[in-house]
């Protein structure tokens, strides 16, 4: 049991009711992560500003849901491994073999994608500290310096929710359940 309360928007702090009324008006619910941050205002403002320059980053719709998946395998996020398998498969429509190669740590078919794939691995894993040869790995892969420096923002925005994730112990939403993932990390 969390001692965190998982917030609506009735009860969640003034500064956060707006954000919340509007992702459950967008979505038809509220994601138990961003009831969570609505504990703290300026880490779900934070979170949400960081998504919204994910969307305007340079990846495809495709390639950010690989880099947030990836991310979220990565640190053992159950919810964020459940909510992201949904919003690739159904809503950006990824390929379930992409989602499942990388829920199951495998290769997919695209050389391309199993270099974003190992880069934001890398990035994680290294803790930024990735070498030089496995950023031109990267760019010779057909990415850019900026698109390098795009996968640390989407590593930074699945920290934040992945990590509140693990210290709230979120739920999973039953939007999310068909996904639900064991932590493998």
């Amino acid at each position: 049991m969390s001692i965190f309360t998982s917030h609506t928007v009735e009860s969640a702090p003034e500064e956060a009711k707006s954000i919340l009324e509007g992702a459950q008006k967008q979505l038809g619910f509220l994601p138990n992560l961003y009831a969570n941050l609505a504990e703290a205002p300026q880490a779900l403002k934070g979170y949400m500003q960081l998504s919204e320059l994910m969307e305007n980053s340079s990846f495809s719709d495709e390639e950010q849901q690989v880099i947030f998946l990836t991310a979220s395998v990565e640190n053992g996020c159950e919810f964020c491994v459940a909510a992201h398998s949904v919003i690739a498969k159904k809503m950006v429509g990824v390929a379930e073999d992409i989602v499942n190669a990388i829920r199951d740590r495998d290769d997919t078919d695209s050389d391309k994608i199993n270099a974003l794939i190992r880069f934001t691995q890398r990035v994680i894993q290294d803790r930024g500290w990735v070498d030089e040869q496995a950023v031109k790995t990267f760019i010779d892969s057909g990415f850019t310096k900026q698109q390098v420096l795009e996968v640390v923002l989407g590593v930074a925005m699945k920290t934040i929710s992945n990590y509140t994730n693990h210290i709230t112990g979120t739920q999973t939403n039953k939007e999310f359940e068909a996904e639900a993932w064991s932590n493998k990390a």
